[in-house]
């Protein structure tokens, strides 16, 4: 695939329509050739993002008071224009993100898809709802106002486009801040859907978390928070938003078990899907499995079978077809994930290192890791008490299904989990117990369905669950009678 130059949106941000040179830039490396500068990203000033604000709040006086079908109508334009500019957005985010380019690709389609079926969504979510009784009581949508989206740097697309297309379909304007780590491509396909909404409608503005997302969580013209990002970052979020009451909606860490129970079905399907359970994105993913809990009767089987599947990946730049998988995001991360694992090392656990590398010459001039598959550790073990975020994972054998939910329900994060057992029954019976927002049965993913969406519990989330697109979460419901 060629290489491309700097893209055209490079060192620049959105505001009101204008693409604007920022006056500080630093650059964005690729993960996989740290020697490679893919582009520039701005790094904005306070005034230049509450001129963001300012033109989000304008925007909206006007566009808050469109009607539903002209919403839904730029939107389905804007999806078939992005549409046929996705094979030009993958090499550009392969080269940012790391990601292997069937995972961009995927990543990129969804986003596409996202925009159309929001917009179908919206169309019949929108109507007023009569309610039954004595009096004519109406429930009746309103848009909220400004909405800012701070969206992280694993899987920055999909997690960018879940939150700004719902918002502007219900009527609100946006501020935009993407991950400075990965910020490009988001702005390159979010500057083909902007053309489509008047200026103002969608702004965005690149830099420190700590300088813009702070303005944007404390100014009160914001309404609602969309943030995806760690436990700690979005506690703080909640600490700014407090002062003017805003309304959140927020996925946080997640260190989603994975319980084997005696009766499953470890073919070569089922190894599949833990395997990409764990390892898609090279564990970057905030609902990846992060424990396996496999009953002892089992344990040497799955421990086998997985050591197979770990060493049949190919880790190298994502930009090659040949890699499975590709390297750790950015320098931080890489260097958190390996002085984990040699911590684990030093404990005394047994440390299993597979996989193979796809360019051995180049190998050090990136932030790979090749898989590993750990045991010897128990529950207070930190690799299973921390979210990893990289591709390592715990196996731990348990004795009796009563220990293995209290083993999966010990931790301060309830994102996801899953079953793996024949009896669907028993699955639906642990689903009850398990403290997650979603649990699997037999895989451990995402909802095909992108009008699904489910909260983590604890301290891996704050929103409500939605069967339209996220619609739901950035729309104000209000009653009419007459």
């Amino acid at each position: 695939m060629a290489i491309s130059a700097f893209p055209v949106i490079s060192g620049r941000f959105l505001v009101n329509g204008e693409w604007i040179k920022g006056a500080r830039i630093t650059d964005v490396i690729n993960p996989a050739n740290i020697t490679e500068v893919v582009g520039e990203v701005a790094l904005c000033s306070k005034e230049d993002v509450i001129q963001a604000v300012d033109a989000a709040d304008s925007a909206f006086r006007s566009w808050s008071r469109t009607t539903a079908e002209e919403r839904a109508s730029r939107m389905k334009a804007a999806a078939h224009k992005l549409s046929e500019a996705i094979d030009e957005h993958v090499s550009l985010f392969v080269r940012e993100n790391g990601k292997v380019l069937a995972e961009a690709k995927k990543d990129l389609l969804r986003c596409v898809e996202i925009m159309s079926k929001a917009a179908d969504a919206l169309l019949e979510w929108w109507q007023p709802e009569s309610i039954p009784g004595g009096q004519m009581v109406q429930i009746r949508k309103r848009p909220r106002g400004v909405t800012a989206v701070i969206s992280p740097w694993n899987s920055p697309m999909i997690l960018t486009f879940k939150r700004v297309i719902p918002a502007i379909l219900a009527g609100n304007t946006v501020v935009v801040k993407p991950a400075t780590d990965c910020p490009l491509t988001v702005l390159s396909t979010l500057q083909v859907v902007a053309a489509h909404f008047p200026p103002g409608v969608i702004n965005i503005v690149t830099g420190s978390g700590g300088l813009v997302g702070e303005i944007l969580c404390s100014d009160s013209r914001v309404r609602t928070i969309a943030f995806t990002g760690s436990t700690d970052t979005g506690k703080r979020i909640m600490s700014l938003a407090s002062g003017t009451v805003k309304k959140l909606y927020m996925e946080l860490g997640g260190n989603d078990p994975a319980l084997i129970l005696p009766d499953a079905v470890l073919d070569e399907t089922a190894m599949l899907r833990i395997r990409m359970g764990i390892l898609r994105a090279a564990g970057q993913v905030c609902s990846a499995i992060k424990r396996v809990y496999v009953h002892e009767s089992r344990y040497d089987e799955l421990v086998d079978k997985l050591k197979k599947e770990f060493h049949q990946v190919i880790v190298g730049n994502g930009i090659h077809p040949d890699a499975l998988m590709g390297p750790i995001n950015n320098k931080t991360q890489f260097d958190f994930v390996r002085g984990l694992i040699e911590r684990t090392k030093q404990s005394g656990a047994k440390v299993e290192t597979l996989g193979h590398k796809l360019d051995p010459d180049t190998w050090e001039n990136g932030y790979f890791l090749l898989p590993s598959l750990v045991t010897g550790l128990d529950q207070q073990s930190e690799l299973v008490r921390v979210e990893q975020f990289g591709p390592v994972i715990p196996i731990i054998p348990y004795a009796d299904v009563e220990e293995a939910v209290e083993l999966a329900n010990d931790t301060e994060f309830g994102l996801r989990a899953s079953v793996w057992t024949a009896d669907s029954q028993k699955a639906e019976e642990l689903a009850d117990r398990l403290q997650a927002g979603a649990v699997f049965h037999n895989n451990h993913t995402i909802f095909q369905d992108l009008h699904l969406d489910f909260p983590g519990l604890k301290e891996s989330g704050l929103s409500r669950e939605t069967r339209w697109c996220g619609l739901e979460l950035f729309a104000d419901s209000f009653g009419f009678a007459n």
